[in-house]
């Protein structure tokens, strides 16, 4: 093998390092550090880019509102029992990040690429439609709306989608998905005595497609934010203590069926 090929064994565009050289997408690692923020840092690694102040905050919002939702959570109560196993704190957060998947974590990837395919359709007067064509494919149920425990509706939401409409005045996002996703709230609603409000999933949805992130960039960046709510209570039941504890108390026993 040439020393070029093997050079070009991982190429990225992502960091130049070399002895005494780091830079992240061309900018020196000193000039970052004390510069930007966080957010900042992953639209950057992420998109090569620097996003606008406004964006900017848009997206810490959405990290913010999704770190986390409780012990209930799998995610979560897979850190803590994770951690009563013995386990470092990488590896219940590990452990936790890969159970959030389709059903767990998955809906803001879902939701944007409903949001895309309307969009594509025509926008606000295809919702119908299209909303009928995607629940006869994959069910009655739609990714970002309605919650099971907050059934008035999700808190986290409107904040979010308070704060999306102020980026649409100032005019740094269009405001199209924003208008979609309300509109596909609209027509779950049509003929029910309760409606179904947009949920943490569908808000978030809204700002990674107004922000023009790909689909499966919202799981991931979703991920990003959960693993902060993953590693507090991964630190809090290592200090807590408990062996070995599973999903429910000792004294209680499943269900034992005799097929």
């Amino acid at each position: 093998m040439t020393d070029k090929a093997v050079e070009d064994w991982w190429t990225t565009s992502i960091i130049r390092m070399e002895p005494g050289v780091i830079e992240f997408r061309g900018h020196p690692i000193q000039e970052l550090i004390g510069a930007v923020s966080f957010p900042q840092m992953i639209w950057l690694m992420l998109r090569s880019d620097q996003p606008s102040e406004g964006q900017a905050k848009l997206l810490e919002a959405a990290l913010v509102a999704s770190v986390d939702h409780g012990p209930q959570a799998p995610s979560i109560a897979t850190a803590r029992m994770a951690i009563t196993c013995g386990v470092g704190l990488n590896n219940a957060m590990g452990s936790a990040v890969n159970v959030l998947g389709d059903v767990h974590g998955g809906a803001g990837e879902q939701l944007v690429e409903l949001f895309e395919r309307i969009d594509a359709a025509g926008g606000v007067p295809a919702v119908p439609e299209v909303l009928a064509a995607f629940r006869a494919e994959q069910g009655k149920f739609v990714p970002g709306y309605g919650h099971r425990f907050h059934k008035d509706g999700d808190p986290r939401a409107p904040r979010l989608l308070a704060l999306v409409d102020d980026l649409v005045v100032q005019g740094e996002i269009s405001g199209r998905f924003a208008a979609i996703a309300r509109a596909i709230e609209a027509e779950l609603a049509r003929g029910r005595s309760r409606g179904v409000p947009m949920n943490i999933d569908g808000a978030t949805a809204v700002i990674f497609a107004e922000l023009g992130f790909p689909a499966p960039l919202a799981r991931g960046i979703f991920c990003l934010s959960r693993s902060v709510g993953i590693l507090a209570h991964a630190w809090e039941q290592k200090q807590q203590g408990g062996r070995n504890k599973g999903p429910m108390p000792p004294s209680y026993l499943w269900t034992y069926r005799d097929d």
